[in-house]
């Protein structure tokens, strides 16, 4: 079993159901237990008591994909605004293009 935490993105969510992921996008909507974070996409989030997220920020989440394809908080970090999102996505269509260099295929 890998202790992998593959970088994704929202087109990506389908493909890690039942897997913990990274994603890094921006904090679009905070609702009570639940922010929609803009991954390439909005994703919907289900946070944990630790999230202290902020709309607008950019955030990196790491959870766990759901069969709804939600991602439930294990861990999330506040960025703030300064983030390229051009190249942080970037970084993760080359991670998916090779794949065998960051993370085991499963």
């Amino acid at each position: 079993m890998s202790d992998a935490t593959p970088r994704i993105l929202a087109s990506h969510l389908s493909n890690f159901q039942h897997q913990t992921v990274r994603m890094l996008g921006k904090v679009v909507q905070l609702r009570g237990d639940q922010a929609t974070l803009d991954a390439g996409g909005n994703v919907t989030i289900l946070l944990n008591r630790d999230s202290h997220l902020t709309v607008n920020h950019a955030a990196e989440v790491i959870g766990k994909v759901d069969g709804n394809l939600n991602v439930k908080v294990l861990a999330s970090t506040d960025f703030g605004t300064d983030i390229d999102f051009e190249a942080a996505n970037a970084v993760v269509e080359a991670t998916h293009r090779y794949k065998e260099i960051f993370y085991d295929n499963q």
